[in-house]
């Protein structure tokens, strides 16, 4: 069974991710976390965000057959989960509280990765899109946000300024509207094969 590549696939399943991950609305905490002496390494935590992201796109599967559960269902699931994101980044209002009160000095860990960047929200979306897209497809797609990610941790200060803070407000109400589409989009599509 050969390899099956779709830049359409690839975009798509690159900007749900990124729209979740939500990695420019997240600046101003990285930012806090280096000013307050946290250490926070973006190496570590694009790797460690990215092992996370491909062992659940491979084991979660077989963890919903575990609980009798199809792909389709937790899609529609899925599309829930990312209908309330896009209203919290769309409306500004908090549905999911991310704890980032961590006295730890090592901030790597918790809250950047867990949850900002594979939190709950990433792995149901990367997981959902598996009834959308194929395999390679999305691997590629978290490879690429996970780039972008390590970009941004690692050079915080300079993108916080380069965007500023209007940018980022814009840009998260931009990828809520965006995910908000699709989280519509993904609950139609999957809904109608569990009712066929």
């Amino acid at each position: 069974m050969g390899l099956h590549f779709s830049w359409q696939e690839i975009a798509t399943a690159f900007m749900v991710l990124f729209a979740v991950i939500d990695v420019t609305g997240s600046i101003p905490v990285f930012a806090d976390l280096q000013s307050s002496g946290r250490k926070v390494s973006a190496l570590k935590a694009s790797l460690i965000s990215l092992a996370i992201l491909i062992v659940f796109l491979f084991a979660g599967e077989a963890l919903l057959k575990l609980f009798n559960t199809d792909i389709a269902s937790f899609a529609v699931a899925g599309a829930l989960v990312l209908f309330a994101l896009a209203v919290e980044m769309t409306f500004n209002v908090e549905l999911f509280k991310n704890d980032t009160g961590n006295s730890s000095a090592q901030a790597t860990l918790i809250p950047v990765v867990f949850p900002l960047v594979a939190g709950p929200g990433t792995l149901t979306t990367e997981l959902s899109l598996r009834s959308e897209c194929a395999l390679e497809n999305i691997i590629v797609a978290v490879v690429l946000n996970m780039i972008l990610v390590y970009f941004v941790i690692r050079n915080v200060f300079w993108v916080e300024k380069l965007i500023g803070r209007n940018g980022i407000y814009v840009s998260r109400r931009f990828f809520g509207v965006i995910l908000l589409a699709m989280s519509v989009k993904l609950f139609v599509s999957n809904l109608s094969i569990l009712m066929s």
